[in-house]
């Protein structure tokens, strides 16, 4: 699941020095989710109309639950589809973390992803040791190819592409691409509790300033365990300790981060990862990635991730809850 922060900024619209900045609240629906944005702007403008087509853009060619986009009629079978822009940069993105977590992050994990319930049809009955043999042989980003003419090639027709881990974060990168396109160079966006900042919050002079759930605290009453200051970056995260699902006649519990390398559905130590990044589809990436590797892997592979900072707690050898923080995250920790 992803994690809810909390923006602890004011929402109203002020004015903000000789220019006369005005901090606009825009709110909303998208990617399954809602959205907030804060953006400083010398003149009052009406922005809904060009997010809107943002978000239409990235539904149309990578998202799963809409059944006319790019991504689900190649699911599908359709080996005609030539793919935009849109699904070359998500493919590069995967692409690169796949390599560089040797795996553990793989968008091919579709197929068990809908085995274990947790994509868009009804989860098998069993789920034993052959069954899951046999589902592997379509998982794998190593299977699949952008070919020259803009189509996809899959090994094996049933690989499933499920771009879920990378996709939304780089719906919000494309938001606020386009806040700048408008001149923008001061916002907020908040999308399904991923953040993405630019500049400042203008009237505090200060970086934007976002808190961290704590993972104990109630559906009803979240609070939070942390406080960050971020100026252009993005933070984004996930965690297991809400969204699972429990088989009705096994009572055996089925995590939503899945280990591409085994296909199993079963918890790592790590209970939550919370990264910053240079972008959102990053920190929405390794956020996942993380979750699935466990804490000893994914200390491993901090250090050698440019721009990549993590905020992880886990459970240690007796099931105590622990954090671990990056020396970066750190800096950008307030008291």
């Amino acid at each position: 699941m992803k994690l809810y922060f909390y923006i602890l900024v004011s929402l109203v619209i002020i004015s903000c020095g000789n220019k006369e900045q005005q901090l606009i609240v825009f709110q909303g629906e998208a990617f399954g989710t809602t959205y907030a944005i804060q953006a400083y702007s010398e003149k009052n403008i009406n922005l809904e109309k060009g997010i809107d087509s943002v978000i239409y853009a990235v539904n149309k060619s990578v998202s799963t639950y809409q059944p006319n986009s790019d991504i689900s009629k190649i699911n599908r079978g359709d080996s005609t589809i030539v793919v935009d822009a849109i699904f070359k940069e998500v493919y590069r993105i995967s692409e690169t973390v796949y390599t560089n977590s040797e795996g553990f992050f793989d968008p091919t994990i579709g197929v068990l992803r809908n085995a274990y319930g947790f994509g868009d049809v009804k989860p098998l009955k069993e789920m034993d040791n052959v069954t899951l043999d046999s589902l592997m042989k379509y998982v794998g980003f190593n299977k699949v190819s952008i070919k020259v003419d803009g189509t996809i090639h899959k090994e094996q027709s049933e690989i499933y592409f499920d771009f879920n881990a990378v996709a939304k974060g780089y719906g919000i990168d494309c938001i606020g691409n386009f806040l700048k396109a408008k001149g923008i160079s001061n916002y907020l966006i908040e999308l399904g509790g991923e953040i993405l900042t630019e500049g400042m919050h203008l009237d505090k002079n200060k970086n934007w300033v976002v808190g961290i759930e704590n993972i104990n605290s109630p559906l009803e009453d979240r609070s939070y365990s942390a406080i960050v200051a971020l100026k252009n970056e993005a933070m984004a995260a996930s965690g297991n300790y809400r969204k699972f699902r429990v088989d009705s006649l096994t009572d055996e519990k089925y995590v939503h981060t899945l280990n591409p390398i085994t296909g199993s559905a079963e918890k790592s130590d790590v209970t939550s990862a919370t990264v910053i990044a240079p972008t959102c589809a990053l920190a929405d990436a390794y956020a996942t990635t993380f979750m699935a590797m466990g804490l000893e892997r994914s200390k491993s592979l901090l250090p050698k991730l440019e721009g990549i900072e993590a905020y992880l707690t886990y459970n240690d050898t007796l099931s105590k809850p622990q954090i671990y923080v990056t020396d970066g995250f750190k800096k950008r920790l307030l008291d």
